[in-house]
């Protein structure tokens, strides 16, 4: 099957990608997922979705799956309005280590992907992962490569170069896995430690055009992880040039900028993998998760909770909150214009003053919120009325 994704609230993303279901959207299966249920991101994109489904004249509960947590507000939502099925997750499994649970199986198995291998892999790499001697043990050693690199403090970036278009989205995923995990401010003690390690990257040959310039020749201050998959092409070899393929072009990019950055003293390490199959990124994700896991041990932080995530929605929410109340404060005046300190006094709140302007211009700018700006050479005494 086809798969879209609603994988942020941006309203404008989530028509983009309605118009891409278009008419087949009376055949489409939407899955909901979220551990808890509260996730405001997707419980914003399953509202655009049933209303999409109702405006179609669409019965989107017959067409709905629920992810989440046993006993969870989705959860409870999927029983009391009959969803086709309901797949649990534990509690203790994070966003960024739910690739290999029913979050991330099932709609792989929905677009093909062999599962049973995908695990096999995991499975495989768990084995010898579980190792106590480093020697022996990958994770381990990639753990240990991470704290040689950055001086156990995060101090170089991780650029993951990925030769393979298959892989052109896991910088990405190691980049939320990785950032996320390691990103904290206090130890397991509760010293203060700021402790990260900054992941950017994303595919070879195409990407080296745009950044390889800087890493040979401007600031040290990163190290490379190639992945390298020595398997070209499942159909019959296309020759470029007299016993060369755009494979072997490829291979010598990475073998040649791998060389280049040595000759500058830049570190690097290559994971190499046969191909690109589901066994194989069952492998590297199981690698990465448990690589994680040790890393975190050896600089005494907790890889598994992620408060700055929750900060960040506490801080959004106080903001939904705050633009309640400049609309009710713009309703009760309506017709009379007010500036954005006008209505911080109203409001009792003088530190906002720069959050409630940039409020009143996100209204503003949407004409279905009634609320009319008239402009000032001075922004800040530009003035706003509810229609």
């Amino acid at each position: 099957m086809d798969v879209y994704f609603f994988d942020n609230t941006d309203p404008d993303g989530m028509d983009k990608v309605l118009a891409e279901v278009d008419s087949g959207l009376g055949e489409t299966l939407c899955l909901v997922i979220s551990k808890s249920g509260g996730t405001k991101e997707t419980r914003n994109g399953m509202f655009g979705a049933q209303a999409a489904y109702e405006r179609a004249c669409l019965n989107f509960h017959s067409h709905a799956v629920a992810v989440t947590g046993v006993g969870s507000e989705l959860d409870r939502y999927a029983i009391k309005n009959a969803w086709l099925r309901r797949f649990p997750m534990w509690d203790w499994v994070g966003g960024r280590t739910s690739e290999l649970s029913a979050v991330g199986l099932l709609p792989a198995a929905l677009q093909g992907v062999e599962i049973d291998n995908l695990l096999a892999g995991a499975r495989a790499c768990d084995d010898i992962t579980r190792q106590n001697n480093v020697k022996t043990n990958p994770s381990a050693q990639l753990a240990a490569m991470w704290y040689h690199a950055g001086n156990g403090k995060g101090m170089k970036d991780m650029v993951i170069l990925p030769y393979k278009d298959r892989l052109g989205l896991f910088s990405k995923y190691l980049q939320q896995l990785i950032m996320e995990s390691i990103g904290k401010e206090l130890d397991l003690n509760g010293n203060v430690v700021n402790q990260g390690l900054a992941v950017y990257g994303n595919k070879g040959s195409t990407d080296q055009h745009a950044y390889i310039q800087q890493l040979r020749d401007g600031l040290n201050n990163f190290f490379v992880t190639f992945i390298e998959v020595l398997k070209d092409r499942e159909d019959q070899l296309l020759f470029v040039e007299p016993n060369v393929t755009s494979g072997d072009y490829l291979n010598g990019f990475l073998l040649g900028t791998r060389q280049a950055l040595h000759e500058k003293d830049r570190e690097s390490m290559t994971i190499t993998i046969r191909d690109v199959s589901a066994f194989s990124i069952g492998v590297l994700i199981a690698l990465y998760e448990r690589a994680v896991g040790y890393y975190a041990s050896l600089i005494n932080i907790n890889a598994y909770h992620q408060p700055g995530v929750e900060a960040g929605k506490k801080a959004a929410s106080s903001i939904i909150s705050l633009q309640l109340n400049v609309l009710k404060y713009l309703t009760n005046s309506r017709g009379q214009p007010k500036t954005v300190e006008q209505i911080a006094q109203y409001i009792d709140t003088e530190e906002d003053v720069e959050m409630i302007f940039k409020i009143c211009e996100h209204l503003a700018a949407n004409p279905d919120r009634l609320v009319v700006k008239a402009p000032h050479e001075n922004p800040f005494c530009a003035t706003y009325t509810k229609a």
